[in-house]
Parts: C-alpha cells; structure tokens; sequence
C-alpha cells in the first residue's frame, strides 16, 4: 500500500477538542445547558519529530494548524517554511507547533516523507541550552507515537470536521395561518431549514420526538426562537442540530414562509455486520435497533440525541459492544475511550459517577479482546495507571469502594434503590477493572502488573466473604457497616454471570433465586435489560429472551416508536410513556442503549465471539432459541464471519484466525473434511479453518 501524508496531532487531544465543541451544544428550552464535570484541553504547544534516512535529498510541503518552526538536526530554520530541502543522510526533523484555538497538528508530505503515526510527539521536550551553548539532555522526555484520522487533504485540517449532511423532506404537514406542524415520518437529527422566510415578528420552532411535545410549548425540551426581519424572502438554516420526528412552527405579527425542510447529519458508518431469521417481528427490533445505534453514533457515542448529547462512559460501552457487531468502527471507540478518560491530574470519577470510571476500564477490555490493537494500549497505558491509581487511594479499610462526597453512585435509574455503603455491583465492577489493568500491564511489561491481578484475586474473595447469601442463593445487595444486608437485586448477580466470577452451580442457583424470580425488583430500563438478557443469554435461555425481547421492544414498537427509547415501562399509558425526571417530555426517545438486541443477536444467537484478541482464535456457538433460521454477518478485523442456521444445517464461513464451532445435537455433526470432538452431553466441537466455507449437517436440539 502506497504511503500517504495525515494530519498528525498528540494522541487524544483532537478527540477531547473535539469533545469539548460536541458537549457544549446541548441547550434545555433554548438556554445553554454544559456539563457538570471537569472539562479538560489539548495541549496547546506541541514538539513533532521524525528521524530520517535519505538516500538523496528530498523536499518536503509542510502544513501547520498554529504557528511553527522548523529545526533540522536542532538547527532552527527561518521563518515558517512551507518547503524545506532534506539533505541526504540520516537526519532529525522537528515541527514546534502553538495553538489555542484548536489541535496543534502537521501535515508533512514529500517523495518518502510522510507525516503518520511514525512521527513522536511530547507537549514539554524539556530542551534548553546552556552557557556554553550545549543543549540540554532530553532523555527523560516522554515521547508517545502521533495520531491520526482520516485526514488526508492538507487544505482540510482536523479543526475543519463536521459531520456529513443531506436533506430530508417531511411526508405530512398540518398547517394554520399561524402554525405549521410538520412530520418527519421517524426519528430524525439534523438542521431544520426554513424556505422563503419573510416579514417581521417572531418565529418559535418547537421540537418533538412525539406529536404531543411538539404541541407543547411549556412541556417541548428543545426549541428555537428567531426575530424576523426579512423585506425579502429568504432562506434560514437552524444554528444546532436537534433531534426530532415532529416540527412545530409558531409566529407572530406577519411572518410566512413557503416550505419547511431538514439537513439530516450523521456519521458515515457503513453496516459491515447484519442480522435476518424466520421471525418477522424480530428483523424489525432489529432494524430498529440499528438505526437507534446508528443515530447515537455521531462524532462520539453519545447517550441519546434529544435531551444530553453527552459522551457518558455507562451508554459509550454499551454502544462500543454493539458496534463491534455491527458497524466495527474502531476510530469512534478509540475517540470516545480517549475523550471520556480526560487529561490528568484526576480530580473525580468519570461523568462524576464510580460505576463509569469501571466501565471505562471494561471498555479498554473489551476493545482488545475484539480488535487486538496492542497500540492503542501503549499509548494510553499511562491514564490508565493514573486512573486507577486514584481509585485505588479511595478505598476503605477493608479494601472496598463506597460513595465519598463528590461521587454519584448511579447503577441503574430504579425506584428506591440504595446506593449506602459498600455496594456489591461497585466491587464487581472493580474487580474486573484490575484485571484489566493487569492484562494491559502484561501487554506492555510493566511489572506492576502482578500487583493489579493479586487485587483483583483478592477482591473477587471478598465478594464472596462478604456478599455471598446461602440462604438467598444471590450475592446481597450492599454492605452498611460492615454487615450484608438482607436486599438482593440483580445487577451484582447478573454481572458475575457473563463475567464468569460464579462456579455453574452457582449460576443454576441464581438463575433460579434471582433472574427468573419475579420478588426480585425488576428493571425497567433498556441500560440493565441489556446485561440481564445477556446473563441470560450466557445461560443458554435464548427461547426466553427471545419472547422477552418481543415483549420489551416489541412493546415500544406498537406504541409507534421507531427508535428505542432510554426507558419503557408497559403499565405506563398515553403520553405518560413520554415522561421522565418530573418532565412530561424529559425521557429521550432515541436512546443508544435502547440498540441492545444487535450486540444480543450478534453474539448469543449467531453466537459469535473472540477467544483471543483480534479473533486469533474464536468460538461461534449459535443458538436458535425457537427460530426456525437465522442468517448473518460479524464483522471481524480481518471480514467478516458469515453464517446461516437452521435446525439441520449450519454454512459457515471466516475470513482469518481459527475458530471452534459448538453445537448442540442429537447425532454426530458431518461434513466434509471436518474435524470433530465430542464434548458429552450432545456437544460437539468443529474446528473452523480460514477461507474455507463450511456445511455442517446436524439435528439441533
């Protein structure tokens, strides 16, 4: 592959930039409304260099976002050249870049001189120069490899991104001298545009993810008011994008305008991934939930469209696993792992909330067992000890986590659930964070990474000497002074399924003792029903979360939804689906972690999953759960795995690494050429070599 010069930058810095605008456009009504969290910056002075090797001279074009200098072999060269002659041999070039407005970045291209990831870059290089002119030793400078994206235009720097656009028209409207409501048709984001806007007064565009929050113009969460004064008719594009299905257009004094129409943003994320079957109300919960996703996934993985637009680390994780069977667009994890996590020094919790900080961790885990980029490991292994060094320092004298002032224990949005003392699910949580630790530490050889897994061994006894209920057959909810309490909830529970934490007579007793008990509080939002039906899932009750899928979301969508909302709860009714956090248009009707079904189908029906990292090695274990067939595509670093189910057939075939089909069967599996192993009980192993599309005959039970 021939090379080609990038935009270069400090790694993470255009994604907090970039965060940083993303974040602040979010308003309540039509006031500003920022985060509560610390907000962080780029590093506005940044040193770039690269030693070369050159068999001849060659020139080099350099670009720059902020002024620069140019040094070769420390030699400082006037001026801001945009062309420089590299003499042959082996040289050092260095780019200094300042800027404040935006990322400093460089774009350096020549006849083998590129700028890419190759280059090194600090923000101090600690350089100075003696009484005697002799420059300073620089060996304790911590150079990190740049960064890049897909900015390969040198006219076109990082500061010049922003989402693609194309315009919709509405399928209905309803229109009065003084308003006009128009629809959309489905959930939308994007620009309203109003066509030969004219006269003077004022104009009120209210936004409405349902009819009646459109028509309500105390109740409507977004809108915008505009002062006309216009003797000629003109065309007016809305400053923000904003999320909504309906449009009401309300002015006074003698303002008209002849038509009304959309710029629909979004982010270019081609489907590498898919999913069909047999069950028609399930292809369209699926479709659903990947347009859900698809609309969430913007600059960032953000929460929802309509009411945050923020990047917070619980719904980002969710979102990463469901990319991964869908879009596998590792450039948005990677911006939004680095745009979460923030500079040092760490003053709180992620989002301010315990719980987030952890999913960060897992969301580190997570993306290498799926991509294998040990890269992007190193680069950021520092936060990472940062991080979890802070964390570390909170604990209690029993080596546990409670909420201190300052951070929100959040878990899930439930009804009276306590969040006193040592909660279960927060050591849970914390227990599979330094294990990731201590697997990132192994990647890079820092020896403290034995000191991470002993914690973390340490911790997972704890959860058992201190939660672990015979009576109850659960893991207790909390602990308040030192003493269980008698509640049980599921989320601890549920979590140390997937994560493997329990022994399988465990599992069975909790399957039993909390999942399938109807005592237990249930979970109303899509956030926890995702993991539950995941623990399900890993349980092998797939023919259960199928009809609990159909119920759930199948629920919303007779309601007419046509994304996945952030909450829904059946015994609601009307417009009272609609209402949350005392709003009567408060809850987000296009919420990311209401996509679940993707991830769920991807990896518990197909069944696929990597073993190893980057899918070395992987297992694909598909599970109908009362389909009569399924079909699909999961996508895979290097293509994508596909496969078609039936109760007597299996076609498969993957693209790199080698996989183990499981299945379950009442007589032996046959193929041609295919290796087979019995694991009793009706399960056989086959293995699943790369390029070769395989057809397995067998009787599913």
């Amino acid at each position: 592959m021939a090379q080609q010069a990038r935009w270069i930058w400090y790694p993470g810095d255009f994604d907090i930039w970039l965060s940083n605008k993303v974040q602040n456009r979010r308003t309540e009504k039509s006031s500003f409304f920022p985060v509560f969290w610390k907000m962080d910056n780029h590093y506005v002075l940044m040193d770039f260099h690269k030693v070369v090797n050159l068999q001849q001279p060659e020139e080099i074009t350099i670009r720059a976002e902020g002024t620069y200098n140019v040094k070769i072999d420390a030699r400082l060269l006037p001026g801001a050249p945009e062309k420089v002659l590299v003499p042959a041999g082996k040289h050092k070039i260095n780019v200094k870049v300042f800027c404040q407005e935006a990322v400093p970045s460089i774009y350096i291209s020549g006849k083998t001189i590129f700028s890419d990831s190759s280059w090194l870059v600090t923000f101090e290089d600690k350089e100075w120069i003696d009484e005697t002119g002799k420059t300073s030793d620089i060996s304790a400078t911590n150079y990190l490899h740049a960064a890049y994206g897909n900015f390969t235009n040198p006219t076109q720097p990082p500061s010049a991104f922003k989402l693609p656009v194309s315009p919709q028209h509405a399928i209905r409207e309803e229109v009065t001298p003084r308003t006009r409501l128009i629809d959309f048709g489905r959930e939308t984001f994007g620009y309203i545009r109003l066509h030969g806007l004219q006269g003077s007064g004022n104009l009120t565009v209210y936004y409405g993810e349902s009819k009646e929050e459109a028509l309500s113009a105390n109740g409507a969460e977004t809108l915008d008011q505009l002062h006309i004064q216009l003797a000629d008719k003109q065309d007016s594009v809305m400053p923000l994008s904003k999320a909504f299905r309906f449009v009401n257009i309300v002015a006074d004094g003698n303002v008209s305008l002849d038509s009304v129409s959309m710029l629909y943003e979004y982010a270019d994320m081609p489907d590498k991934g898919s999913f069909t079957c047999s069950d028609q109300e399930l292809n369209q919960i699926y479709d659903v939930a990947r347009y859900t996703l698809h609309l969430c996934s913007r600059e960032f993985f953000i929460d929802g469209i309509k009411r945050d637009r923020w990047i917070w680390s619980g719904d980002a994780y969710q979102s990463h696993l469901m990319n991964y069977y869908l879009m596998n667009d590792n450039t948005t994890v990677t911006r939004t792992l680095y745009a979460l996590r923030g500079k040092d020094p760490v003053t709180s919790h992620i989002n301010t909330i315990m719980d987030y900080t952890f999913y960060w961790f897992l969301g580190i885990y997570d993306y290498y067992r799926y991509t294998g980029d040990q890269h992007f490991i190193r680069q950021n292994y520092d936060r990472m000890k940062s991080l979890i060094n802070w964390v570390l320092a909170r604990r209690n004298k029993d080596g546990l986590l409670e909420g201190l002032p300052g951070d929100w224990v959040f878990i899930d949005w439930a009804t009276g659930l306590s969040k006193k003392g040592e909660v279960s699910f927060e050591q849970l949580l914390f227990a599979r964070s330094l294990e990731t630790m201590a697997l990132c530490a192994k990647l890079v050889n820092d020896p403290e990474g034995a000191a991470y897994n002993d914690m973390a061994v340490d911790l997972r006894k704890k959860l058992f000497t201190y939660y672990w209920s015979d009576q109850k057959n659960a893991l207790v909810h909390s602990r308040v002074n030192g003493q269980p309490t008698e509640t049980v909830t599921r989320y601890a529970n549920m979590f140390a399924i997937f994560f493997d934490y329990f022994n399988d007579a465990q599992k069975q007793a909790v399957k039993q003792s909390v999942l399938l008990n109807n005592d237990i509080q249930k979970i109303t939002t899509p956030y926890m029903r995702f993991y539950e039906l995941e623990a399900l899932c890993a349980m092998g009750e797939q023919g259960y979360v199928l009809k609990e899928m159909k119920d759930y979301w199948g629920g919303m969508l007779k309601l007419g939804a046509t994304s996945f909302w952030e909450e829904y709860n059946p015994d609601a009714s009307g417009a009272g689906h609609y209402a949350m956090y005392g709003r009567p248009f408060g809850k987000s009707l296009c919420h990311a972690w209401g996509a679940s079904p993707i991830y769920l189908l991807g990896k518990y029906y197909l069944g696929v999953q990597p073993l190893t990292a980057g899918y070395s090695t992987y297992l694909v274990q598909p599970a109908l759960g009362g389909l009569q067939w399924m079909k699909g595509e999961v996508p895979t670093p290097a293509g994508n795995i596909s496969l078609y189910v039936s109760a007597r057939q299996i076609r498969l075939k993957a693209p790199a690494g080698t996989g183990t089909l499981r299945v379950k069967s009442k007589t032996p599996p046959k193929g041609t050429g295919i290796s087979v192993t019995n694991k009793g009980e009706n399960t056989y192993d086959i293995t699943i070599q790369p390029g070769r599309e395989y057809v397995i005959n067998y009787t599913a039970i």
